[in-house]
């Protein structure tokens, strides 16, 4: 099941890529969230890595897709939470339609995003192409776990996946 918890997706206005360069910090005024960002690549499975539950207030930039601003989809994972309380994108499913986004690059400069849509997927139901596709402009995917937790597996079942495209 896909739900939706924006309003009308923002017109998008086309914004000149940025050059490649690394995220060093993510800021989500609407939500409160600021936050390093460590890098990530793939499980030996070659699902996508995670931040380490013991660094559940830290974001992690998949470095196998783009960097945000460049163009693509720049892909940002965190957890929803842990045994103690909540992570850093406990709030994710909150953002709206307009919201900012904020990256700051290893370059020096920061790639500002704004909110499209955000929606809560059945993990057995992942959107990979529209998290990961190049949707040809800057993008950017913010995606942490959401909907009901299974206590037997020990996962959420839902995925929460807020989607950008760059402003400036």
């Amino acid at each position: 099941m896909s739900t939706s918890a924006s309003r009308p997706p923002v017109k998008i206005k086309p914004v000149r890529a940025l050059p490649a360069s690394r995220p060093v910090r993510l800021e989500i005024p609407r939500i409160d969230v600021r936050t390093s960002l460590m890098t990530l690549g793939k499980n030996p499975d070659q699902t996508i890595e995670v931040p380490p539950l013991a660094r559940a207030g830290i974001a992690g930039w998949y470095r196998l897709g783009p960097t945000p601003g460049a163009k693509g989809a720049a892909v940002i994972v965190g957890h929803v939470d842990t045994t103690t309380g909540p992570a850093v994108f406990y709030r994710l499913g909150q953002l709206r339609a307009g919201d900012k986004v904020r990256v700051s690059r290893r370059d020096g400069s920061v790639a500002v995003f704004l909110i499209d849509a955000v929606e809560s997927v059945d993990k057995d139901r992942f959107p990979t192409d529209k998290v990961y596709g190049d949707p040809g402009y800057p993008a950017i995917r913010l995606v942490t776990c959401g909907g009901a937790f299974d206590r037997q597996s020990g996962h959420y079942e839902h995925n929460i996946i807020a989607y950008g495209h760059l402003a400036r």
